[in-house]
């Protein structure tokens, strides 16, 4: 047995002593799940920047594959194939508002990974947790297949693949398959696959339940192995693209793109794009025969292809835009999946507002009105029926609202305000709006990062280990 058998082992049990209430074991989940010879197959990389406080710990972990940006420790966890992305953490002196207190910062916030499994996970933004602003923790906890801890302290948790933690503090919870959570704060609870679920204290609840047997086909959770459905068979497809972008040296973009946009090192580009001025295209994301309008962005683990954004879209963190026209405006949430065809393809109208975890997947001509909400499972115009509303007709629910598989309870325009505020405070961070008098983002500070490698042990007992490292200015 390697040193590496021994710190997966100590994981699942740290992460099921956690999870003894739901009772709940991780062990089958993880053992198998990934070739031993994966694990010292593939290099670590970061990040540097003057923008960005910069400090890296890694100690008994193993980080293949993985990405990390800002000031980051890894202790006793494994970080597979992750981007742990700390260009939003917050800073020293930074004043944090939250339930109307201001609290200031007295050192730079740190993402801390201890005891940990993650594989293809994406971590980003920066805690939400009032009591520990400093401090963004993921402790004790497994992440499968491209799941998203966005602004989300997570401890002793287990999140299914394709799930989401958004803007909630969770802890010994299970997260299932493709779920969606933001509801501030979650512990001891089991969440159900496909459940989409927003909750602003008593301002508003929306849930969502996909139907089970829909779900499956899409994603499916198997013991043992890694998990199957549709998305995984689309995103395997196109495995062997970006193992050649990793296999290259590290170097700046590889394609000259506008003043104020930027095209990460780390992105796969193929066929005729086209890349307009404050476009962001982050790591790990996917770009064919794609227009994309002024200020749109591709967030990491996105595809867009055979596509057209017109422009100031945004398109969350696993978002799958394929054979489709997007107005401008469109907010296409976390690991929402859209699909027309090339006799066939989709159409959605300026300033729609694509709930997290979508599906639309039509094989017919569709289109989505402008200033639409769309949410749950579309594969027909009549779909629209029971999962599409105008967001003017939104705004004016005050009370409960019902559509299929949908419910909804509270303020329909605070809903759409929060919305709005949110999707506007993405496209200012990713520096859509930059021009002569600044207003500077993620788009304009990319091209400024330069890249270092990092490699593990590749024989012994610590095979598969990275040794220990420290990394300050």
């Amino acid at each position: 047995m390697t040193k590496l058998d021994d710190l997966i082992n100590r994981i699942i049990d740290r992460v099921n002593i956690n999870l003894r209430e739901p009772a709940f074991d991780v062990g089958p989940y993880v053992r198998e799940l990934i070739d031993r010879d994966k694990f010292s197959k593939f290099y670590a990389f970061y990040g540097l920047t003057s923008q960005t406080p910069l400090r890296f710990h890694f100690s008994n972990c193993n980080i293949a594959g993985s990405y990390f940006l800002g000031k980051c420790c890894v202790d006793y966890s494994v970080i597979y194939k992750c981007d742990v992305r700390g260009d939003e953490l917050k800073t020293r002196g930074e004043v944090f508002q939250s339930d109307g207190l201001r609290i200031t910062l007295h050192d730079d916030e740190t993402i801390v990974v201890k005891d940990s499994f993650l594989v293809k996970t994406l971590v980003h933004n920066h805690s939400h947790d009032p009591e520990n602003p400093e401090y963004f923790p993921i402790q004790n906890t497994v992440s499968l297949h491209y799941a998203n801890i966005h602004g989300s302290p997570v401890e002793g948790s287990f999140l299914g693949p394709f799930s989401t933690v958004d803007l909630t503090t969770i802890h010994d919870c299970v997260i299932g398959s493709y779920a969606y959570v933001q509801v501030g704060e979650l512990s001891h609870s089991l969440v159900e696959p496909g459940t989409i679920w927003i909750k602003a204290r008593d301002a508003f609840e929306f849930k969502y339940q996909y139907d089970p047997e829909i779900l499956k086909a899409y994603i499916d959770t198997v013991i043992g192995s890694a998990p199957k459905g549709i998305f995984m068979d689309f995103v395997e497809s196109r495995k062997g693209d970006f193992m050649e972008v990793f296999e290259r040296a590290p170097s700046q973009s590889r394609a000259l793109v506008p003043h104020g946009a930027s095209l990460s090192r780390y992105a796969v580009v193929r066929g005729d794009n086209d890349i307009d001025d404050n476009v962001l295209v982050a790591q790990r994301s996917y770009l064919e025969n794609t227009s994309m309008g002024k200020g749109a962005n591709a967030q990491e683990n996105c595809y867009l292809i055979d596509s057209r954004l017109e422009g100031f879209n945004v398109t969350a963190h696993g978002g799958k835009i394929i054979f489709a026209d997007l107005g401008k405006r469109v907010f296409v949430g976390f690991n929402s999946f859209l699909r027309g065809t090339s006799e066939n393809r989709l159409k959605v109208g300026q300033d729609c507002i694509v709930m997290p975890h979508t599906i639309i997947d039509v094989s017919e001509p569709l289109e989505i009105p402008p200033n639409s909400l769309v949410w749950g499972f579309i594969s027909s115009p009549g779909d629209l029926e029971s999962n599409c509303i105008d967001l003017d007709e939104f705004r004016k629910i005050d009370g409960d609202f019902d559509s299929g598989r949908l419910s909804f309870s509270g303020s329909g325009d605070r809903f759409v305000r929060g919305f709005r505020n949110r999707v506007q405070h993405i496209l200012e961070a990713n520096g859509a709006f930059f021009d002569s008098d600044g207003n500077s983002g993620h788009a304009q500070l990319g091209g400024m990062i330069s890249f270092n490698i990092v490699q593990p042990y590749r024989e012994g007992i610590y095979r598969g280990l990275y040794p220990t490292l420290e990394i300050t200015p």
